[in-house]
C-alpha cells in the first residue's frame, strides 16, 4: 500500500463528497414543497462542492501517489476493497463534477417544471457517480460507480427530454450499456490474471503481449463509445438534443472525461505494450474525429446540436494528446479535459438560457439579439473564443500543448490537426455572428438576471484563469504525467525484454 498516501484532512474527505449527495438526495423525498426541494438541493452541491476545495489546497504536488486515500476491506473472499485517492490525473475531474452541480441546478431553477423532487435526485446521484469514478482506486468500486451514471443519466433524457427524447434515451442507453459489457469482461480478465483488483496494484503486474491485445481492446470500445470517439459517436448529438440543459452540461463536462480519464487510468499505466501498438490507430481516429466532428458541425442549424458535434471534434484532441505518450501531449489532453468541461458545459448553459425565451434552439430564430442582450452576448463570445482556442483563453493552453506534442512526435499527424482548428474557428464565428447581427431580434426577448448571470461567472472566470495563468492547474498534474509516462516506457521494455 505505499501508493496511497492516507488522509492528510483527518476525515473520510471523499467518502464525504460521494455520499453528501446522496444523503441529501434520499432527503429530497421527504419534502413536501418544490421549492424547498430546490433550495436543499442547491445547499447541499454547494457544501459539497466547498468541502472538495481542501483537496487542492493540500494536495502535494511533488509526489505521484494517491492522496487523501481510504482503505477498507469490502469483500475480502474477492479481495474487494472499498479504496478511494486521487492523484493529479483525477483531482482537478473531481473540482469539476462537484462545480457543476450547483450550476446545472440553478440552470434548472425554471426550466424544469415537473417532477422537480426526480430531477434533482437525478442530479445528485449523478454527482455522486462522478466523484466516485474519480476517486475509486478498486477496479469493482469504479465500476460500480462507472454504471452507476447510467440510470439517471437515462431518466434526465427519457422523462425531462425534447420531442424524440425516447429514441435518444434508449440509443444512449443501448451504446453505454454495450460499452459496459466490454468493460466488465476486462475487469474479469484481469483478476483472473492477476489475483486483485486494485488499480494500483494492476499496473504493477507484467502481462504478455497477446494478453494486453485482447483486454485493450474490450477496455478501449468501452471508453470510445464514452468519449465518444468516431464511428461509435452517434448517439451522442441525438442525446444532446432532446437532453434538458442540465443533462446535455453533464453529458459534455463530465460524462464524456470518464472515456479519457479510463484511457489514462486503466490502458496506459496497465497495458502499456498494446496502448503502444494500438496508438497509431487512435491518431488516426483522432484525427477523424477532429474533421469530421468540426466539418458536420459547420452546417448545423440548431444550436445543441452544432455544440455537440464540435465536442466530438475537441475530444479527439484529448484522445490525440493521451496517446502521444509525451508530457506536452499528455499534460494537454488532461488539461483539455477541463477546459472543455468549462467551455461547452457553458456554451449548452447559453443555448438553455436563449430556449427558454424563444423555446427553440434554431440559430435563425435566435439571431441578431446583441443589442437586445448584450450581457448575454457577452458571455456567449467569450464562451465562443474559447471553444475556437482563441489566445488567452483556457482552451488555447491545452490545445496548444497537444499540438506541441503532436508534432514533436508525428508532423504528419500534427499537419492534419490543423484544418481542425480552423473548422472551429468558422463553425463559433458563424455561430456568434448569425445570434449577435443575423438579423433585427425579437424584442420580447430580456437580457439574462441575477440567476443566469450568477451560474455562469465561475466558468467565465475559468476560461480566462486558465487562460492566463495555467500554471496552478498544470502544477498539479506534473508528477503524475510523469510518472505515468515511465510507466509506459517501463512496462513496455520489460514486455519486450521477455
Amino acid at each position: 500500500m505505499d501508493f496511497l498516501i492516507l488522509n492528510q484532512l483527518g476525515y473520510p474527505v471523499l467518502s464525504t463528497l460521494i455520499f453528501l449527495p446522496l444523503a441529501g438526495a434520499v432527503v429530497l423525498f421527504l419534502l413536501r414543497n418544490e421549492t424547498t426541494a430546490k433550495v436543499w438541493s442547491l445547499i447541499i452541491s454547494i457544501v459539497t462542492f466547498a468541502l472538495s476545495l481542501p483537496l487542492y489546497f493540500n494536495f502535494d504536488i511533488t509526489t505521484y501517489k494517491y492522496q487523501f486515500a481510504e482503505h477498507i476491506p469490502w469483500i475480502p473472499g474477492f479481495k474487494i476493497n472499498y479504496t478511494l485517492g486521487v492523484d493529479g490525473i483525477s483531482l482537478l475531474l473531481v473540482l469539476l463534477s462537484t462545480l457543476l452541480t450547483p450550476i446545472c441546478i440553478l440552470a434548472s431553477w425554471k426550466y424544469i417544471e415537473k417532477r422537480v423532487k426526480e430531477f434533482l435526485f437525478c442530479l445528485l446521484l449523478i454527482e455522486t457517480a462522478c466523484v466516485g469514478v474519480f476517486s475509486a482506486l478498486d477496479f469493482v468500486l469504479f465500476y460500480i460507480f462507472f454504471e452507476a451514471m447510467l440510470v439517471p443519466m437515462y431518466l434526465l433524457i427519457a422523462v425531462w427530454g425534447g420531442p424524440a427524447k425516447v429514441y435518444a434515451s434508449i440509443k444512449f442507453f443501448i451504446y453505454t450499456m454495450a460499452g459496459s459489457v466490454f468493460l466488465m469482461v476486462a475487469m474479469i480478465a484481469l483478476y483472473l490474471n492477476t489475483g486483485t483488483f486494485s488499480i494500483p496494484e494492476l499496473m504493477t503486474h507484467t502481462y504478455s503481449f497477446n494478453f494486453q491485445f485482447w483486454v485493450f481492446l474490450a477496455m478501449g470500445i468501452a471508453f470510445a463509445i464514452k468519449v465518444p470517439m468516431a464511428p461509435l459517436h452517434t448517439w451522442l448529438p441525438a442525446a444532446h438534443v432532446e437532453a434538458p440543459t442540465a443533462g446535455s452540461v453533464i453529458l459534455a463536462s463530465v460524462l464524456l472525461k470518464m472515456g479519457t480519464y479510463g484511457f489514462v487510468r486503466f490502458c496506459l499505466p496497465i497495458l502499456p505494450q498494446a496502448s503502444i501498438y494500438f496508438a497509431p490507430y487512435v491518431f488516426w481516429i483522432s484525427i477523424i474525429s477532429i474533421l469530421y466532428g468540426g466539418y458536420v458541425a459547420l452546417g448545423q442549424s440548431d444550436m445543441k446540436r452544432l455544440i455537440a458535434y464540435s465536442s466530438v471534434a475537441h475530444m479527439g484532441f484529448v484522445t490525440l494528446g493521451t496517446f502521444l505518450f509525451n508530457k506536452s501531449g499528455l499534460e494537454g489532453a488532461m488539461l483539455q479535459m477541463i477546459n472543455h468541461g468549462v467551455t461547452t458545459g457553458a456554451l449548452f448553459l447559453c443555448v438553455g438560457i436563449i430556449y427558454e425565451r424563444s423555446h427553440s434552439r434554431l440559430i435563425s430564430i435566435n439571431s441578431g439579439i446583441s443589442k437586445i442582450m448584450p450581457v448575454y452576448i457577452g458571455f456567449l463570445g467569450l464562451f465562443s473564443l474559447s471553444s475556437m482556442a482563441f489566445p488567452g483563453t483556457n482552451s488555447f493552453v491545452g490545445e496548444l500543448l497537444v499540438l506541441i506534442g503532436t508534432f514533436a512526435d508525428n508532423k504528419l499527424i500534427g499537419a492534419l490537426t490543423i484544418p481542425g482548428v480552423v473548422l472551429a474557428a468558422a463553425y463559433m464565428l458563424r455561430l456568434l455572428q448569425k445570434i449577435a447581427w443575423g438579423g433585427q431580434g425579437n424584442p420580447s426577448f430580456k437580457d439574462m438576471n441575477l440567476r443566469e448571470i450568477v451560474y455562469l461567472v465561475p466558468l467565465a472566470i475559468f476560461v480566462l484563469w486558465i487562460g492566463f495563468s495555467p500554471g496552478p492547474f498544470l502544477d498539479v498534474m506534473h508528477a503524475s504525467v510523469d510518472h505515468l509516462i515511465q510507466q509506459v516506457q517501463a512496462g513496455s521494455a520489460l514486455a519486450l525484454v521477455k
